[in-house]
């Protein structure tokens, strides 16, 4: 994540998360630590997986104290194993102690999507289908939550409602039809946005590619309707494939040729990623 993100965008989520842990006082710490004393604590992973989210984890604690430094041994994308020592934070003792959970939730969340996001990706290798998330994202972590799905392997779809034109079930049901509904974000919409439609069946697929959508989905389909659906596009348009997508199916679906599948379970379903701050030592009074 660029400093410029970080500073316009990730800033006030983190000053959230920390004002929603620390309302007041840090009771705990400040009963055991009422006054400084430098120290470090370690980073270890617990469990095999993808890391991603450093550059949160730190700022958590630059944000409660900018003296606070951390030693990163690794970097976001790269693979770790159980029991290896990722990074060493050193400072106020107070601050470590007080931004442990909030940094620990967000590298904890973002290392289980990259993780998850990884091992499909890995499913898609040598074939032209590229692996899309969702909005379906957790409230006020979708830029660090799509974050972690492009260190994983996979590639984001719109970032948000104002970020391109998906023309959904209730949609087409508001514009009284898919041909209305394309013809109206034709109308409506900048002619550099692309239009995609939401299908569900084979008659809504041909009347999209008569319409003239940039981008159709195939949203839960069978295989053999997308398989007959792929042959009606016949390359006038992008497809994508939705609805349901598991690791467990996803490659008998990229066999069909689709541009895209996009998967909800990416952000959605992935577990975490087990880390700790564990060995925090006294440096000085």
């Amino acid at each position: 994540m660029n400093p410029i993100t970080m500073q316009l965008v990730a800033d006030k989520y983190i000053k959230m998360a920390l004002e929603e842990d620390i309302s007041s006082e840090d009771v705990s710490t400040n009963a055991v630590m009422p006054e400084y004393k430098k120290g470090d604590v370690q980073l270890i992973c617990k469990e095999d997986g993808i890391i991603a989210g450093l550059q949160i984890f730190e700022r958590v604690f630059t944000m409660l104290d900018p003296q606070t430094t951390v030693e990163f041994k690794v970097k976001d994308g790269e693979e770790v194993k159980k029991g290896q020592l990722l990074a060493v934070v050193t400072g106020d003792i107070r601050v470590l102690l007080s931004g442990e959970r909030t940094a620990l939730n967000y590298l904890q969340r973002l290392s289980g999507i990259a993780t998850y996001t990884n091992s499909v990706a890995k499913l898609l290798e040598g074939s032209k289908t590229q692996l899309l998330d969702t909005r379906k994202t957790t409230p006020g972590m979708r830029v660090f939550e799509k974050y972690a799905v492009r260190i994983g392997g996979g590639h984001n779809h719109r970032y948000n409602l104002s970020d391109g034109v998906l023309l959904k079930d209730n949609h087409i049901d508001a514009a009284g039809g898919v041909k209305e509904a394309i013809a109206a974000a034709k109308a409506y919409a900048p002619f550099v946005r692309k239009i995609e439609v939401e299908t569900e069946n084979l008659d809504m697929v041909k009347e999209a590619v008569e319409a003239g959508a940039d981008i159709i989905m195939l949203d839960n389909m069978t295989p053999d309707e997308m398989a007959e659906a792929i042959r009606i596009i016949d390359g006038r348009a992008e497809t994508e494939c939705s609805g349901n997508i598991t690791k467990e199916n996803i490659q008998t679906i990229t066999k069909l040729g689709v541009d895209y599948v996009s998967s909800g379970a990416l952000t959605h379903s992935a577990p975490i990623m087990d880390i700790s701050l564990k060995h925090l030592r006294v440096l000085e009074a």
